[in-house]
């Protein structure tokens, strides 16, 4: 499917099953779901397809996750010769021309208009009241998922919760405030948490049950400061975990073995690429496993998102977590040499991606990684953070979360350590919080979430300017940077748009 666009935002909310590489073809007329969708089949297809855009290399495969990893303190340029675009969202000196913005902002939103046909679709057809629900509440899911990150990174964004039928309607569409995107964000939520399933077939994990969206109730009402309802819906996860198949998986390195992917019971829910299976537009490219790789080592890497000396030290080299979430030392034709002997970037780099990849090109480049959007750890890290400001300092139940978390920790690859050592009873509310902010940081590490918690809790004066910043950035600014731009291509094409984010 072709057609002239007027903004790429009409290329995202038009192609819905193809990609549009010819911007200047002659334009479609009305679009109707009644003429797209026949069947259920084709309905679950367009999820699919949203699933598809999801992973690809313009999201989770580079692009977008890349750029959250780098905005954060955990992650810092490797190699500087890499384009200039990464290295102004790392040093917080982008402009409204980034590079990678312009990319991922209209995949996310061809991931919500194929989310938006398929409600439209299963509308439109006499289907099983029982399987419509459970279509629509699939594809809700999805759209909820997108506008987290969208509204997240940039605040107030178009909310497109409908079909598009008519292309040129697309020019008067203008932005959400950030309050109404996430209310409709929860709708979506709580519908597909009522309707979906308890388990996808073959228990895959690239598709969402309730307790999926339970959990992703629970992120974004802590997002929000919602701690009561954050606590809920937790809570609920937590206590019905045996019904959908949740647990800590005992060794933690299997979390990060692409070939250990499909059976992992920690995952809530996940990112699913197909080694050695691209199609057009980036399709199914992950490119992580190189992007965090060591340039010159055996296993191909490019040295591009590697984190700083700080951040390495900040683990306790008698935590399991560090030897699995590092790679300090590597081949080098055949050779074992420590990180202070690597070619290009002498620090250790990120090993989640790059060490197991499963079936992939020799750099590690279109892999069978599946990534994990949500995991248990995490849902039991949103519980103890929400109790603890729900009852103004640590319950015997936060500590005792964080201590399972601990505990498996411990365990490496079946030699128990005795470090991280449990958590003692008896701190103050600000103390136990900042223990939990401190093990998300460690045990999501490289996991894209730490820019999230930076910008939910205002951190970045600390961790950016402090005495302890793992990565310095004196010119931080809080009235600009916890945003992003929006592309200036679409505020010049459609002046509904603006006005654009404070400060760019």
């Amino acid at each position: 499917m072709k057609t002239k666009i007027y903004k790429s935002l009409v290329l995202a909310a038009t192609c819905l099953f193809a990609g549009c590489a010819d911007l200047e073809e002659k334009p479609v007329g009305l679009l109707a779901p009644e003429s797209l969708f026949n069947s259920e089949k084709d309905v679950e297809t367009a999820i699919f397809g949203a699933y598809g855009w999801i992973a690809s290399e313009r999201l989770y495969g580079r692009q977008f996750v890349t750029s959250i990893m780098l905005r954060g303190d955990m992650v810092d340029i490797g190699d500087r010769g890499t384009p200039a675009e990464r290295q102004q969202v790392n040093d917080f000196n982008m402009d409204d021309n980034n590079g990678m913005v312009r990319v991922f902002w209209p995949y996310w939103y061809q991931v919500v208009s194929a989310a938006n046909a398929a409600i439209a679709g299963a509308e439109t057809l006499e289907l099983d009241e029982t399987v419509s629900n459970q279509l629509i509440a699939e594809a809700r899911f999805v759209r909820a998922f997108s506008y987290y990150h969208l509204v997240r990174v940039f605040g107030d964004i178009p909310y497109i919760d409908y079909f598009i039928t008519d292309p040129e309607a697309v020019k008067d569409i203008s932005k959400t405030s950030a309050e109404d995107v996430y209310k409709g964000i929860l709708e979506d939520l709580a519908f597909a948490k009522q309707y979906l399933p308890d388990t996808q077939p073959s228990d895959v994990r690239s598709r969402p049950t309730k307790g999926t969206a339970a959990s992703y109730l629970a992120s974004v009402n802590l997002t929000l400061e919602d701690y009561p309802k954050a606590y809920e819906e937790a809570k609920w996860v937590i206590d019905n975990k045996d019904r959908f198949g949740y647990e800590l998986e005992a060794d933690y390195q299997n979390l990060f073995r692409a070939d250990m992917a499909d059976n992992l019971k920690e995952h809530i829910f996940a990112i699913d690429f197909l080694g050695q299976q691209n199609g057009g537009g980036g399709a199914n490219d992950d490119i992580m496993p190189p992007m965090t790789g060591i340039r010159g080592a055996d296993n191909l890497g490019w040295s591009v998102c590697v984190p700083s000396m700080a951040v390495y030290n900040t683990w306790d080299n008698g935590d399991y977590r560090k030897q699995v979430s590092f790679e300090d030392e590597a081949l080098v034709g055949g050779v074992l040499v420590p990180y202070t002997e690597f070619q290009n970037t002498q620090r250790p780099h990120i090993a989640k991606y790059r060490r197991f990849p499963g079936n992939s090109n020799s750099d590690g480049r279109y892999s069978d990684n599946n990534y994990a959007a949500m995991r248990y750890a995490e849902v039991l890290l949103i519980a103890a953070e929400a109790a603890t400001e729900i009852n103004n300092g640590p319950t015997a139940e936060a500590v005792a979360l964080v201590n399972s978390i601990r505990e498996r920790a411990r365990n490496a690859a079946g030699q128990m350590n005795n470090f991280p050592e449990d958590v003692q009873s008896g701190m103050d509310k600000d103390s136990f919080v900042n223990l939990v902010l401190e093990e998300r940081r460690i045990e999501l590490s490289f996991e894209y979430k730490r820019w999230y918690d930076i910008k939910r809790r205002k951190l970045g004066e600390t961790v950016f300017k402090g005495a302890n910043s793992l990565e310095p950035h004196s010119n931080f600014d809080a009235s600009r940077d916890y945003l992003m731009p929006l592309p200036s291509i679409e505020l010049d094409v459609n002046p509904n748009l603006a006005p654009q984010n404070p400060g760019y």
